[in-house]
């Protein structure tokens, strides 16, 4: 859909980037892609530019001199899509983690009775492949604390592949987001139901990358765990 916006924040994406962008446009051939690259040393931008130029009318790239986090990358792309009248957002992420392929029947949830839908990893089951099992229970755990802490009704508030009504980041204060890695996804879920939006969750499952190296450490997991406490306590005008 043309009044579709795919956001992907890279870093260091090069032995991913072609292909992603490539998949995203087969699974939904008339949307737009944002690249936001936070200055990637592996020439990750170079590749995007080079796509750019070849047949890139629907693909467009931010450059940023340094790589400040997910959320903040995120922000940035918020407002470019807000100024470009994009009807619908979705956040993604580079390494095949989220499938491409779903995003038809994610775009279809946005055009019927949801306001944010989210690519849900837990709303069946658990459906993770290629993580450790550690990995998996912290995540699931860390899900089911967040609920406990904030009463969110997601079973995945930390899933990274997200849809938004232009709307929904129209009417969230998107300069006071205060977090940005796993809390950016918390928080940004969190603001949308508290202003009454509609969160749906899709099944979707979650790939482990093949490709490249994993940006997560142990800073974004407990910026996860104490910014939830902090949420709790936040007030909405």
């Amino acid at each position: 859909m043309k009044n579709t916006l795919v956001i992907i924040p890279t870093y260091n994406e090069s032995e991913n980037i072609v292909h992603i962008i490539s998949s995203v446009f087969n699974s939904l051939p008339h949307c737009h892609v944002l690249i936001i690259d936070d200055n990637s040393p592996d020439g990750t931008s170079n590749l995007v530019n080079k796509m750019i130029k070849q047949n890139g009318k629907n693909l467009f790239i931010i450059e940023r001199e340094n790589k400040t986090g997910l959320g903040v990358a995120y922000v940035e792309g918020f407002h470019w899509a807000i100024n470009k009248k994009y009807d619908f957002i979705f956040e993604m992420d580079a390494d095949f983690s989220h499938d491409p392929a779903c995003l038809p029947n994610m775009v279809n949830a946005l055009t019927k009775n949801s306001d944010v839908i989210i690519g849900s990893r837990y709303i069946r089951g658990v459906n993770v492949l290629n993580w450790p099992l550690g990995r998996i229970l912290i995540s699931y755990f860390a899900s089911k604390y967040v609920r406990l802490i904030t009463g969110l009704p997601v079973k995945d508030p930390t899933a990274g592949y997200v849809g938004y009504k232009r709307k929904v980041l129209e009417n969230i204060d998107l300069d006071e987001i205060q977090f940005v890695g796993y809390a950016f996804q918390i928080e940004m879920k969190y603001k949308s139901w508290k202003k009454n939006f509609r969160l749906t969750e899709y099944p979707i499952i979650f790939k482990n990358r093949e490709k490249g190296e994993s940006k997560m450490d142990k800073s974004i997991f407990w910026e996860a765990i104490i910014g939830v406490i902090k949420m709790r306590f936040i007030k909405f005008k």
